[in-house]
């Protein structure tokens, strides 16, 4: 099973409980937690895994051999992200704007173009006690998340529960971590514009086609906006998890409240059972 953790807005603790639950259940059973967050990946700061296998992920992008370019212009027209420009002694290529479709080397009609690999991040893999650990990050600079995000979810062990840890928000990098999961789980707060991000999450799940729930995290600050936007439009309530500050002080330090405090254990190990019972619904 893959259970893909997601909210519309960066902050409402999501990876707080990503990696809490990831925590929990590997107690019992191999669990393997993916942090596609590849632009800003801290899932490591909690669960502290020793890395044990380092992968480039690469993008093909034109390399233009001048002596055979005839300064046409097709391929500089097809590219849509303006990555290469034709003047008229010499054709320059962007690779930090390419988005390797290939389509300047389908069109080039002297075969000038050919493509090379331009690294744009890492995968990295390693363990956390019985917990396997998968994270990716994209390379300063570099503005093409989304297949960072998919060499992140090929390096997965299909047959394990998956706990994944999806990019906030609700464009390209979400929906590429969000694809193929079984279950999402939207992290929302109880607040008028944590409402309003949940609902825009909330209508790319839907598109996805993919079943969710929702866990409204500082339950017990805000309103009942979320709880009422739920029932609404009958989305389930997986749990609500109460302000705590010691669980605020827990993550700050780089510790899983799960491990250092008993009874946010016991809750996080309660929630668990309750995705997991949805999943199998």
């Amino acid at each position: 099973m893959k259970i893909a953790f997601a909210s519309g807005k960066g902050g409402t603790g999501k990876t707080t409980l990503s990696t809490n639950l990831a925590w929990v259940l590997s107690r019992n059973r191999p669990i393997q937690y993916i942090d596609c967050d590849v632009e800003e990946p801290n899932g490591h700061l909690f669960l502290h895994p020793a890395v044990e296998n380092l992968f480039d992920v690469s993008i093909p992008v034109p390399e233009v051999d001048q002596s055979r370019c005839i300064h046409c212009g097709a391929c500089s027209r097809i590219c849509r992200y303006h990555a290469i420009a034709v003047a008229p002694t010499i054709t320059l290529t962007f690779p930090e704007l390419c988005h390797g479709c290939g389509g300047c080397v389908s069109v080039c009609p002297s075969g000038a173009i050919t493509e090379v690999p331009w690294v744009i991040g890492a995968v990295e893999q390693g363990r956390a006690g019985h917990l396997q650990v998968i994270q990716g990050s994209l390379n300063p600079g570099e503005a093409m998340s989304p297949p960072v995000i998919r060499a992140v979810k090929a390096h997965a062990d299909p047959a394990m529960l998956t706990i994944l840890d999806a990019p906030p928000g609700t464009s390209c990098p979400s929906t590429s971590a969000l694809q193929g999961a079984d279950m999402v789980v939207l992290v929302g707060e109880p607040t008028r514009f944590g409402l309003y991000d949940l609902s825009l999450a909330v209508q790319v799940v839907r598109s996805l086609g993919l079943r969710f729930g929702v866990v409204i995290n500082r339950s017990d600050w805000g309103d009942e906006r979320l709880d009422q936007y739920c029932q609404q439009e009958s989305i389930p309530v997986l749990g609500h998890l109460p302000h705590d500050r010691r669980l605020a002080e827990a993550s700050a330090s780089g510790r899983l409240a799960a491990e250092t405090l008993p009874e946010w254990a016991a809750r996080f190990t309660v929630l668990g059972q309750r995705i997991l019972s949805e999943v199998q619904l």
